[in-house]
């Protein structure tokens, strides 16, 4: 869990750090035109079962960071997450594999229903996921 802590800021602003990880999953779905255009460039490119799995309301099946990189490499949105490390400083494949923790997360909180959204509805509810931050990396004292 240290990488984790690193990538997430270690003990100062844990939850900020959070929030920025959270926020590259947000910038994924919203790239990807939504949680319907995620899953849809996951299903393209392998992982339709496992993002399935993320929307459904059973167990969130895991994926490996190669098998997300190649996927997200493939739909177009490698260059993302290569921009994405490089504002982090942190290896493309590091990220790639705490983003392999926190996307079915992300897709699991903005599905509750157990329904991809068949429209975007004026963007990703940011907001949303910053709660999931909270839920994810224990910000305690979060104030967003």
């Amino acid at each position: 869990m240290s990488f984790l802590n690193d990538l997430l800021g270690g003990g100062q602003g844990n939850a900020a750090g959070g929030s920025s990880l959270i926020a590259v999953a947000g910038q994924l779905i919203e790239k990807a035109g939504g949680v319907q255009g995620l899953v849809a460039v996951l299903q393209q490119h392998g992982l339709g079962e496992a993002a399935q799995s993320w929307v459904g309301s059973g167990a969130n099946q895991a994926v490996s960071s190669d098998q997300l990189g190649q996927a997200l490499q493939n739909g177009g949105l490698g260059p993302l997450v290569q921009e994405a490390a490089g504002k982090l400083g942190v290896d493309p494949g590091q990220l790639l594999g705490q983003l392999s923790q926190v996307l079915p997360h992300a897709v699991d909180h903005l599905t509750p229903d157990g329904q991809v959204p068949t429209q975007a509805t004026g963007g990703l509810d940011l907001g949303s996921l910053a709660s999931l931050a909270g839920k994810l990396f224990g910000g305690g004292n979060q104030t967003a």
